[in-house]
């Protein structure tokens, strides 16, 4: 019965609407949620999984113990896997900081699993910090979540109006990733300063370029018309993220 009164509310979990007004989001997968449990245990709500999971964890009795047919009541997923977690949101209220670090903006993407993926990559080379546009994808889509595999609780993802934003950020050099730019595989690595990504297919808007310090770019040897996003983000930071 437990599990019954439950299925409805996580599911709705599933829509940004629900995650705003209850301040929660779910992270599914064995993966995910231990990745979730040893990064941010303190934000772990609920915990529903089959007995398979619930043996690395034997001294956790809050956990809920469920049937594989109850899993797929609760679970985001065609396929369930193994556990489903609720977690309250992650605490970024406080200002944005980016003096004497590398951070990332994104204009206006829009694909959960690029935004994800791109959460990931900036973990890997330990970017702290993600400042998105409002039109991003919501960082607690359950899409997003899989995608990070837990980097969610390590990096911090913000959102702001970009063009009033980046306008208040003074003396920090902004780069934008663009077609045409200085060839990035010259430059040395970056300590401090924004580089901003644009949407995949539309680049970044003209007026959040207007306001960057210079333009870098992926030299390019093939005939392809542009790069997914987040490929874009790995290979720049794997040169400049020093």
């Amino acid at each position: 019965m437990l599990v019954k009164a439950k299925a409805k509310y996580i599911q709705s979990l599933g829509q940004k609407k629900h995650r705003d007004s209850e301040g929660r989001f779910i992270a599914e997968g064995p993966k995910i949620v231990s990745e979730l449990l040893d990064a941010a245990p303190n934000y772990i709500d609920e915990v529903y999984a089959v007995k398979e999971w619930l043996k690395e964890y034997p001294s956790r009795k809050d956990f809920i113990e469920v049937t594989e047919e109850e899993l797929e009541k609760l679970s985001q997923l065609k396929t369930p896997n193994q556990v489903v977690a609720v977690l309250r949101k992650f605490n970024n209220d406080h200002p944005i900081e980016v003096k004497g670090r590398l951070s990332l903006v994104l204009d206006t993407i829009q694909d959960p699993g690029n935004l994800g993926t791109i959460i990931r990559i900036a973990d890997w080379f330990g970017i702290e910090q993600v400042i998105c546009s409002n039109d991003c994808a919501d960082v607690y889509n359950p899409k997003v979540v899989q995608a990070s595999m837990g980097s969610i609780a390590r990096v911090k993802v913000f959102y702001a109006e970009l063009e009033e934003w980046l306008y208040k950020q003074k003396d920090i050099p902004i780069y934008a990733t663009a077609l045409e730019g200085k060839d990035f595989t010259k430059m040395s690595a970056v300590a401090e300063g924004l580089i901003v990504i644009g949407n995949e297919s539309k680049g970044i808007h003209e007026r959040i370029l207007a306001m960057t310090n210079e333009r870098i770019t992926i030299p390019r040897k093939g005939k392809a018309e542009s790069l997914n996003a987040a490929v874009a983000v790995g290979i720049v930071l794997s040169r400049l993220a020093g």
